[in-house]
């Protein structure tokens, strides 16, 4: 049973996976590995596999931007930050997430 209970976590966490990650950087902008860091602490547990094709899709959708900044520690990082149609996207995301709540909400309690 808790094979199915981790598949169930699982799919669930994919699905706002996209969603989150426009969250984190509706805040400040960030390198995919304090992304990585942030969802883990959040248990929304992500491996890089998972991660950069996600950031990859939605640049390339215009959601994300990125630039390159040097670090002292290591090869320079690149950092994403929202564009104004990843805001906008974020926005009805954000509108679309709380009907689904209130729906799933008004279900567990009829």
């Amino acid at each position: 049973m808790e094979q199915n209970n981790d598949n169930i976590k699982s799919q669930m966490r994919k699905g706002v996976l996209e969603y989150c990650i426009l969250t984190l950087l509706r805040k400040n902008d960030a390198y995919a590995s304090s992304l990585i860091e942030e969802l883990k602490e959040a248990k929304m547990i992500v491996v890089e596999g998972t991660l950069y094709p996600l950031l990859t899709r939605q640049k390339n959708q215009g959601l994300l931007s990125y630039r390159w900044e040097e670090s002292t520690q290591g090869p320079p990082r690149k950092y994403y930050s929202l564009t104004e149609k990843g805001k906008e996207t974020l926005a009805e995301m954000d509108n679309a997430w709380n009907e689904v709540v209130s729906s799933i909400e008004y279900i567990k309690n009829k």
